[in-house]
């Protein structure tokens, strides 16, 4: 009869300590996942995260589920993420981009260890300031 060995859906990224024979650290997707969208986040310009579109209407979120509108795959010790947000309408949007990646990066190195293979940032859509939208017109 063939061993059966139980497979989870949690999906962790191995990062072994160098140089420690205490055992490995392993960290979860979620985790790496949850510091990007922090650091993303942070940036001026940055109005939240977008969960994608759903009927066709890009979804704002705001900071209670940072993992929204972020994915990341995780491979040895590189991580691969992609960040699917909503920027600040009048931004400049490859400036604000530029940021995001270079604060992701830091972060995610200096938490876990992991080194960034690559940051790519998706802009889903632009908000406007309130009482402001894209398809006024004057009557």
């Amino acid at each position: 009869m063939a061993e059966y060995q139980e497979q989870t859906n949690e999906q962790t990224a191995e990062n072994v300590l160098s140089g420690s024979n205490i055992g490995s650290v392993k960290i979860a997707n979620d985790v790496v996942a949850t510091i990007a969208g922090l650091a993303a986040t942070e940036i001026a310009g940055v109005a939240g995260m977008s969960g994608g579109i759903a009927g066709g209407i890009t979804e704002l979120l705001g900071r209670k589920n940072l993992t929204k509108g972020v994915k990341v795959e995780v491979t040895e010790d590189n991580a691969v993420v992609d960040l699917y947000m909503v920027v600040e309408f009048g931004v400049l949007i490859p400036e604000v981009a530029q940021k995001v990646q270079d604060n992701v990066k830091m972060a995610i190195e200096s938490m876990t260890g992991l080194k960034t293979k690559a940051i790519n940032v998706h802009i889903q859509g632009v908000t406007f300031p309130q009482g402001q939208n894209a398809g006024s017109k004057a009557e």
